[in-house]
């Protein structure tokens, strides 16, 4: 069985998780039979899905602060499961059939057969093993630390996909997504402050929220949350091209969070 993520370690007294969960461009075997797209209209695909290149730029943040964040890869593309989907949100975007299992492409072609016993197999395989193991990386965090700060790093195109269920509004070089009860003051100015090189900041548009484990949600506050959404042009070629020069200011920002979170709680 292919595995599900990976878990990069951090120093001993990070408080930090980078969870990169969209990076993958990986079909498992057991989901491919099912995937009815033929193999170039699944790399079109996987160029408009893929949040290509933030496992590259969660490395390199990770190899230049001192002390190293930990860090959390999802190992699968998104079209196999995705991970981000809580129990809670899968009515809205199974509108669009993009639930955990997704059964709509990203232009609301079909994506896949409909068939509720393999998505339930892809859920306890992929999707029950990947939220118990964040889980327990959150947990040992708490343990080390006394706190855990998750930020997620994401990418979004410039011109919105059909897919999108708020694409209509602005479309910043920089969206930050937060939580009512996890995104203290504190750690969102600190990331305005530190991607303010990079261009336009918005915070929850297009995207809103962020990923914070469902044992830890609204009864933890020692958890806290952001979600980095960065947009495409900025930093690679779309779709699915190869990185830019605009990489390094991209990495340069998140290390600058990054070694501000580490170094004082943002719990205020």
């Amino acid at each position: 069985m292919d595995a599900v993520y990976q878990i990069a370690p951090g120093a001993p007294d990070s408080p930090v998780i980078l969870h990169v969960p969209h990076s993958s461009r990986h079909i498992t075997p057991a989901a491919r039979p099912h995937i009815l797209l033929d193999d170039a209209a699944l790399t079109t695909e996987l160029d408009h899905m893929t949040d290509a290149h933030t496992g590259l730029i969660a490395d390199r943040v990770a190899a230049s602060c001192d002390p190293a964040p930990w860090t959390f890869t999802n190992l699968a593309s998104r079209l196999v499961v995705d991970p981000e989907r809580f129990p809670d949100e899968r009515e809205e975007m199974r509108a669009v059939g993009m639930g955990a299992v997704y059964t709509r492409t990203s232009h609301g072609g079909r994506l896949r057969v409909d068939d509720p016993a393999h998505a339930e197999t892809l859920l306890s395989t992929h999707y029950e093993p990947y939220a118990s193991a964040m889980t327990d990386l959150v947990d040992d965090r708490l343990a080390a630390t006394g706190r855990a700060v998750i930020i997620d790093v994401h990418s979004y195109p410039a011109v919105a996909l059909p897919y999108e269920l708020h694409g209509d509004g602005q479309r910043p070089a920089i969206c930050l997504g937060t939580d009512p009860a996890h995104t203290p003051p504190r750690l969102l100015a600190a990331a305005e402050n530190a991607f303010s090189r990079c261009g336009s900041i918005a915070v929850n548009t297009p995207f809103a929220g962020c990923y914070v484990p469902l044992r830890h949600y609204g009864t933890q506050p020692a958890v806290t949350a952001l979600m980095v959404e960065i947009r495409r042009d900025t930093y690679m070629t779309e779709p699915g091209g190869p990185p830019t020069a605009g990489i390094d200011r991209i990495v340069e920002a998140l290390a600058d969070l990054v070694n501000m979170v580490t170094a004082e709680p943002m719990a205020a």
